[in-house]
């Protein structure tokens, strides 16, 4: 079990990108939804450890390759409140631009050391954390992950996480669907990391398109 080591480094996330809910606006603009894509594996394809550490496999003794991420942030709704208990799930391809789903029949092999899809559940305060890699192209894409987020009893709402200053971005068929000036709603700069065992941190707030709890019409 890796419990241990994932709420040390919870605190450690918690620490270094922790930012008061009062720096927010009033009504703040929620995060536009993207698209989940072809590639969300199904529980059937997902590794018996689908926890929010994907760099790690149990079981595995290799480190999965790529530059690795610490991911952390808040689920809020527009007033600034933080969503508890909701399920945060993120995927993404490998270092080599292949997915974990039977239907990515990709040129080259898989990594066979990277979790492909993982998952964290927001506390009181509405934070998430996972360690993963910085995101790499896919054929025909910029660099981006995936992420759901599944609020208790609510339909999961889905976006694209992508790196701020990409220049892939600027042919990217997906991104360009989001007005520009909402696009920073959806990008996050990855900085060199202080985190121990990471290379690079990244801080992304999901606003969920609800006021005082309760959901808004898209």
């Amino acid at each position: 079990m890796k419990d241990p080591v994932n709420r040390r480094r919870r605190d450690l996330i918690i620490g270094m990108l922790a930012m008061p809910v009062s720096g927010l606006a009033a009504v703040a603009e929620s995060t536009p939804p993207g698209s989940e894509g072809p590639f969300y594996p199904t529980a059937g394809m997902r590794f018996a450890d689908d926890d929010n550490d994907l760099v790690r496999i149990a079981g595995v003794v290799e480190q999965a390759g790529g530059e690795v991420v610490e991911l952390g942030g808040r689920v809020l709704d527009r007033n600034g409140n933080p969503v508890s208990g909701a399920r945060v799930e993120i995927w993404q391809c490998d270092v080599k631009g292949r997915y974990l789903h039977r239907g990515d029949s990709g040129g080259g092999s898989r990594d066979k050391a990277f979790q492909g899809f993982g998952h964290d559940t927001t506390g009181a305060d509405g934070r998430y954390s996972f360690r993963t890699i910085k995101p790499v192209p896919y054929p025909g894409r910029t660099p981006h992950i995936h992420i759901a987020v599944l609020p208790p009893g609510e339909e999961p709402f889905v976006t694209q996480l992508y790196i701020a200053g990409e220049e892939r971005n600027d042919t990217d068929f997906l991104y360009n669907d989001i007005p520009p000036d909402k696009r920073h709603l959806v990008t996050a700069a990855f900085k060199e990391s202080t985190i121990p065992g990471s290379q690079q941190q990244a801080d992304f707030d999901i606003i969920l398109n609800r006021t005082d709890g309760t959901p808004q019409d898209s």
